[in-house]
């Protein structure tokens, strides 16, 4: 009796040109990332995509153990550390890692992502980049795990994405200048677009309500986490007419430019102001006196961030949030109010 063997069908760009009702060039700008597609037309060939299972690159041969990463930016020691963490942990796991920077996110998902399809990695790591569903899915109908670490935005449920609690380090950092006995108690925050600067505000304002202080807007200052602005918002709230006793600067480099506007107004830390910050990054304990602040698991993040995609690859898909724990370091910047 003569046996035959059925071959699995491959998807071609004539498939899912049919079945969406569009041209296969059309078809073609979609796979590339091309522009000038609408978003409904790109997202119904998006759709077939995933449903049909279509990839660019081969279904078939060895895929290369490559995990991609992504930065927004490479210009703090928050970014090196998160960088340092996942290459320990590609070393561990025996995976090679790819660098990149994007300074937007259309050039992030435009450029970048139809490299990484080809390349065939084993997943991707955006971070602290807003995310985005769409530039999700189109990774996923292309079989490539993304995680995002930190994202600026609230990430969507089907969204990977590792963070830490801000929300609690917020309050912790408050708590501590509380129990010393302060009462006005400034911040100096980061942008309010990203959800970490809105979730560290918010244990601000939590820790304050407890103790029964009412927060005031004017010790308040919106900012980016950047040394540059802990100088200027610092230099404002200290020559208020009632000037805080108290700072919690919202990164360890506002932490930092807080200082010198200390300094130039010719006041010492802790005697004459207290000062959080947030990271505990190597500046902390460089700073005269060392700073007190919230330690952010930053390097664990990013081993995180790699276990899930591995975790994924191996059929087990993880949470689609992890959130770490943050902690509270106390050194010398912060002590009692001076009566």
């Amino acid at each position: 009796m003569a046996g035959c063997i059925a071959r699995r069908h491959r998807t071609t760009l004539k498939d899912i040109a049919y079945k969406a009702g569009v041209s296969e060039a059309t078809v073609s700008k979609v796979v590339n990332g091309k522009t000038d597609v609408s978003e409904q037309t790109r997202a119904r060939v998006e759709s077939i995509m995933a449903e049909l299972s279509y990839f660019k690159y081969p279904a078939t041969g060895p895929s290369p153990k490559l995990v991609e990463i992504a930065f927004n930016h490479l210009d703090s020691e928050w970014d090196m550390d998160i960088l340092q963490g996942a290459i320990k942990a590609a070393q561990e796991e025996k995976v090679r890692l790819i660098l990149s920077q994007f300074s937007t996110l259309e050039e992030f998902a435009d450029e970048w992502m139809e490299e990484v399809a080809a390349r065939r990695t084993l997943g991707a790591i955006a971070v602290f980049l807003k995310p985005s569903e769409d530039l999700a899915k189109r990774l996923t109908s292309r079989n490539v795990p993304c995680v995002f670490i930190d994202p600026w935005g609230d990430p969507a449920s089907s969204i990977m994405s590792v963070q830490v609690d801000n929300w609690s380090g917020g309050l912790l950092a408050t708590r501590h200048l509380l129990e010393l006995g302060h009462r006005r108690i400034a911040t100096i925050t980061g942008p309010d677009s990203a959800i970490c600067a809105n979730a560290r505000l918010g244990g601000y304002q939590t820790a304050l309500m407890e103790a029964g202080v009412t927060p005031d807007p004017q010790l308040v200052r919106h900012g980016d986490f950047h040394k540059e602005c802990g100088e200027l918002y610092a230099t404002e709230l200290l020559q208020l007419p009632k000037r805080p006793t108290a700072i919690f600067a919202q990164s360890d480099s506002i932490a930092t430019g807080v200082y010198t506007a200390a300094h130039n107004l010719g006041l010492e830390i802790p005697r004459d102001l207290s000062v959080v910050g947030f990271d505990d990054s190597r500046t902390a304990v460089f700073l005269y006196p060392e700073l007190t602040t919230v330690r952010q698991p930053t390097k664990q993040m990013a081993e995180t961030a790699i276990q899930m995609i591995l975790d994924t690859r191996s059929g087990n898909p993880p949470k689609d949030r992890i959130v770490l724990s943050t902690s509270l370091i106390i050194r010398k910047s912060t002590a009692q109010p001076k009566q």
